[in-house]
């Protein structure tokens, strides 16, 4: 009886592994609102992280008069929180 058992437990279990895994239908990244590529910054890299900004320009901000880039919403956000900190080194 507990071969039985176990042969039917392992039946299910190597019908189920054979099955083909669904297709999923990946989602094109959405792009954003606006185009960023030819936006003028006085930065080539981000003022937070130091990444190169040149090729992935993620978000902007206005700060005394002058338009900074930044890769990511989180190098933005952080920048917003003090500015000065980091307009002094901005490249």
């Amino acid at each position: 009886m507990k071969t039985f058992i176990l042969s039917i437990l392992l039946s299910v279990s190597a019908f189920s592994c054979a099955q083909e895994t669904p297709k999923v239908k990946h989602v094109s990244k959405m792009k954003p609102a606006t185009d960023l590529k030819n936006i003028k910054v006085v930065n080539t890299e981000d003022p937070v992280c130091k990444m190169k900004t040149a090729d992935y320009l993620k978000d902007t901000v206005d700060y005394k008069g002058k338009k900074y880039g930044f890769c990511s919403d989180h190098c933005k956000a952080e920048f917003k929180k003090n500015p000065e900190k980091y307009v002094q080194n901005a490249k």
